[in-house]
């Protein structure tokens, strides 16, 4: 019980990091530390990313409610009756007898 209690101690006082094989442990320490950091950089960077993400896909839906706003306007302004009532407005009123056809028929000599 005593080696534990001494190794213990002696891992809280940071011995292992002043005895002579201090050395490997310190590259030990340092590679983990190093590793952490780009754990936790490449961790900002992704969540940047989900962010932008998100945005993006705010910003699509809101572009996409707008194009089908501006399909459904087009649709109406597009319509015979709103033509028609457009026209009204200036004198135009529909014909009453139906278009006819025009046949032209080129005879050969």
């Amino acid at each position: 019980m005593a080696k534990v209690k001494k190794g213990i101690y002696d891992l809280l006082r940071g011995g292992f990091l002043t005895d002579e094989s201090a050395f490997n442990n310190w590259r030990i320490i340092i590679f983990v530390v190093a590793l952490l950091l780009i754990m936790i950089s490449s961790g900002h960077s992704a969540e940047k990313k989900v962010f932008k993400v998100s945005e993006l896909n705010k910003s699509k839906r809101e572009l996409r409610a707008e194009y089908v706003d501006t399909g459904t306007i087009l649709m109406r302004m597009k319509m015979e009756s709103s033509i028609r009532e457009k026209l009204k407005a200036r004198g135009l009123k529909p014909p009453k007898s139906p278009p006819k056809k025009i046949k032209v028929i080129i005879k050969n000599q």
